[in-house]
């Protein structure tokens, strides 16, 4: 599902601001969300396979670390969602009932979520913790953002207390994330940083989008969520710079950047989301109004960019995985 939210957030959130919607919502953007509505699609079928098959609790929630992993399929699902009543009204209805499902799921999530916290904290895991503590924070608020998309009539009172129980989350999530780092005797920058980590700004944006579109936010605000979302992603993306770098150096081209790994599509999800709420802020000051000018002129090349490399890797991989199967006669 992390990369339905890669994807889905390239066509809503970042395609759509820059090119508008009348010069992209034709036949490229109805492509694109049949795409990843197929993909969703694909997925949930998958997991209720595993289910079916009895393997859904050894893959997906036996270990703590791991169920929070299911965070991706609520926020995946609130951004079809999303798409199908933005693209298709004609099915809109279908949003309504996605909508039911997800809110379900996501009460589902979070109990888990709690007791993989505790879990973590009892059987002394959070040396390993990363960055996907934090889709507890981006699935809660995508529950924001469908709710706030699909029905226009929400109490300010649910999405206020929604948005406050994603932020909780996030505070919870980056305390461990940095007592992993910090007490951790000796770890390496190329193998114990994980790509997951890139979610530390990714949730912080996708907080201040969905103050945006609940409105339970002034602007001042939603534009103080933007510069600590900034100044986070300079941090981590410096950090990803020099382990990229790093590994050229220890591995080389091939080994160290073309490989793939589910876990990349985060990086896509985050650059997108940052664009986005970079997109929906409007700040006052000169310097910052440039900065975001900048951002939204030029940010798109590389996240469009970075999407359609990853796709390639994504390719590559499982056209290497089909050949080595076993053929059926």
């Amino acid at each position: 599902m992390a990369i339905v939210m890669a994807l889905g957030i390239m066509t809503q959130g970042v395609l759509l601001n820059f090119f508008g919607f009348r010069r992209f919502f034709g036949i490229v953007g109805e492509f694109l969300s049949i795409m990843i509505l197929a993909l969703w699609g694909l997925f949930s079928f998958s997991f209720l396979l595993s289910y079916f098959n009895k393997k859904f609790k050894t893959i997906h929630y036996e270990h703590p670390i791991n169920r929070f992993g299911i965070g991706t399929w609520v926020a995946g699902t609130s951004i079809c969602g999303i798409l199908i009543y933005k693209q298709f009204m004609e099915w809109a209805f279908i949003s309504q009932i996605l909508l039911s499902v997800n809110i379900l799921l996501w009460v589902i999530y979070i109990g888990g979520s709690v007791r993989a916290f505790y879990e973590l904290n009892q059987n002394l895991l959070s040396k390993n913790v990363h960055g996907i503590l934090l889709l507890t924070t981006v699935s809660t608020q995508s529950i924001v953002l469908l709710l706030s998309t699909v029905d226009q009539n929400v109490p300010s009172a649910v999405d206020i207390v929604l948005i406050a129980v994603g932020i909780c989350f996030y505070l919870i999530s980056t305390f461990f994330i940095i007592k992993r780092y910090v007490t951790t005797e000796s770890w390496t920058i190329n193998t114990d940083w994980n790509n997951t980590n890139c979610i530390l700004h990714g949730a912080l944006s996708i907080t201040g989008l969905a103050c945006v579109v609940s409105h339970v936010l002034s602007k001042q605000g939603v534009v103080l969520i933007w510069i600590m979302a900034a100044i986070v992603f300079l941090i981590i993306e410096s950090i990803e710079l020099y382990r990229l770098f790093n590994r050229l150096k220890q591995y080389g081209m091939k080994k160290g950047i073309l490989i793939y790994d589910v876990s990349q599509w985060s990086r896509i999800f985050t650059f997108g989301m940052f664009y986005t709420i970079t997109f929906q802020s409007d700040p006052k000051p000169f310097f910052l109004t440039l900065t975001r000018k900048v951002i939204i002129t030029i940010g798109i090349w590389p996240i469009i960019i970075l999407g359609i490399f990853e796709l390639f890797l994504c390719v590559k991989q499982y056209s290497k995985t089909y050949k080595k199967l076993p053929l059926n006669m």
